[in-house]
């Protein structure tokens, strides 16, 4: 009887952390959900809650403020409070925002819910990768788990896509807020029983919370998505944009030299000490900007030029959420094992690039057969990078810095998203207003800036490459070793084969052995 209550406890272990990862995924999926699913909805919307063109940009972009300038002090909170604290407290949020907005009467009530939605998408989402690393240890499991997870951000974005078209042509634009409810729901119930209860170190760990850096950082950030964002608006060089971004530098510079000099920062600076957590922020930065191009202008192409309802628009992009489903769930954790996230990540950007490269011959009268369904398969290419890309920005964290990991590594993907809104599209309407006023037919104008576009992305996809080549370099002798926090108890040797010091190495990605 005890051995068998021994070989039935790991088996129980298993299953229950297989729940937990389907309440993240699903929390994933809800927030990457609601992001698309929106801007299909957004002429309903307007035409419903009279909406004045500028206000229509607050819909999305009061989400994304709230939204990108919290996931740091909610991923940090959550090492302190506890992660699963956290994210059922932004689950919580996300969930009644969500009943707000889908009854909202007027542009104001809409525009607070939607503010409100971004502080619980942040509060979930920060620590939703911290939960996972601590819960996954080895490093095949993990690899699986990871590309799970990656998987669900990659497909909600186009299953929003088809959904928003949907529900929007079929009930009202109100049902693309009420669906929330029972996912957010069953979320809640599940989480209770399925993720660990961590307690977190306390709110005051080390001498107290940083309440100083918080404010800094908080309101840098949201200072600075509210500059970007609004470049389309004011202009790149206006006073408006460049008095904001001054702003926002200075806050967060502030927030940099206080993290150095207080006992307790809010985000400890030794964090960026490993190359491959630096690196990989930095290269999601880059990609994230350039795949704004894919995303929507791609959509935006297909109704503008090609004629494609909101629905339609969906189903032509579903070939890219099903080969990269393919790729993430199928083959992106052995070829991390077999070759290294690094190498896969290269390969990844290398198809990115290509897609993009390809999207700038794409004519004003295209056929999808021919000319857009072969980039739809390229972006199997997100399905490689991005588990691969998520494994490094979590290497390296101690299991107390976990939440602070995840919620930095969902920042810089929201900052990228932002600049990709702002440059890309700018650089679009520009191309396209000069063609127009030259006489252009607009098809001819609009085909014009998108290729502009598609054109920058692929330049910052080939400066992601560059990073991750020279950044996230393999430490020397090859082997590279695992990352992440460690679980409690194991102990690294403090000698070399000769009875000498072992010499440093940063922690890399997550490889089997």
């Amino acid at each position: 009887m005890p051995a068998l209550a021994t070989a039935a406890r790991p088996a129980s272990v298993s299953r229950s952390r297989s729940l937990a990862l389907g309440v993240l995924a699903t929390g994933m999926l809800m927030t990457i959900l609601d992001g698309s699913i929106v801007t299909v909805a957004m002429p309903a919307i307007q035409s419903d809650l009279g909406f004045t063109p500028v206000g229509l940009s607050w819909v999305v972009n009061a989400y994304l403020i709230a939204f990108g300038s919290l996931l740091l002090l909610a991923g940090r909170l959550g090492d302190l409070i506890g992660r699963r604290r956290m994210f059922l407290a932004g689950t919580g949020v996300f969930t009644a925002a969500s009943l707000l907005a889908g009854v909202a009467a007027s542009p104001g009530v809409l525009i607070a819910a939607r503010f409100l939605q971004g502080v619980g998408s942040a509060m979930a989402s920060a620590v939703s990768l911290g939960i996972l690393v601590t819960l996954f240890t080895e490093p095949r499991e993990r690899a699986r788990a990871i590309a799970v997870f990656s998987f669900t951000g990659a497909a909600g974005a186009s299953i929003g896509q088809v959904l928003g078209g949907v529900l929007t042509d079929a009930l009202t634009w109100n049902w693309i807020f009420f669906i929330n409810l029972p996912i957010g729901a069953a979320t809640l119930l599940v989480a209770l029983t399925a993720l660990p209860d961590d307690r977190g170190r306390g709110i005051r760990a080390g001498g107290g919370a940083d309440v100083l850096g918080a404010l800094l950082v908080t309101a840098g950030l949201m200072l600075g998505i509210y500059a970007v964002v609004k470049i389309e608006a004011y202009g790149a060089t206006s006073a408006h944009t460049l008095g904001l971004g001054a702003l926002s530098l200075a806050l967060l510079a502030g927030f940099v030299v206080r993290q150095a000099r207080t006992a307790n920062p809010l985000m400890p600076l030794r964090i960026f000490r490993s190359r491959s957590v630096s690196g990989a922020n930095l290269v999601q930065m880059l990609m994230v900007a350039a795949l704004f191009s894919f995303q929507i202008l791609v959509a935006l192409h297909l109704q503008k030029v090609l004629g494609y309802g909101a629905a339609e628009t969906g189903l032509a992009m579903l070939p890219a959420a099903a080969v990269i489903g393919a790729v993430s769930l199928g083959v992106s954790a052995r070829l991390n094992a077999r070759f290294g996230e690094r190498a896969v990540l290269l390969t990844g950007l290398g198809l990115l690039a290509a897609m993009l490269g390809l999207l700038t011959r794409v004519p004003a009268d295209a056929s999808y057969v021919t000319d857009l369904l072969p980039v739809m398969l390229l972006a199997a290419g997100f399905g490689l990078a991005l588990p691969a890309l998520t494994s490094l920005g979590m290497s390296g964290a101690k299991e107390e810095d976990a939440g602070l990991a995840s919620g930095l590594f969902n920042t810089t993907q929201q900052i990228g998203m932002a600049l990709g809104i702002a440059v890309l599209s700018t650089l679009a309407a520009a191309r396209t207003e000069s063609l127009t006023e030259a006489g252009r037919p607009v098809a001819e104008a609009l085909t014009s800036g998108y290729h502009l576009a598609f054109g920058v992305g692929a330049g910052l996809l080939a400066a992601a490459f560059v990073v991750a080549l020279t950044v996230l370099r393999h430490p020397k002798g090859g082997a590279q070793p695992k990352s992440g926090p460690r679980p409690k108890g194991r102990q690294q040797p403090k000698s070399g084969p000769e009875g000498g010091p072992r010499p440093e190495r940063e922690p890399a990605s997550v490889t089997a052995a």
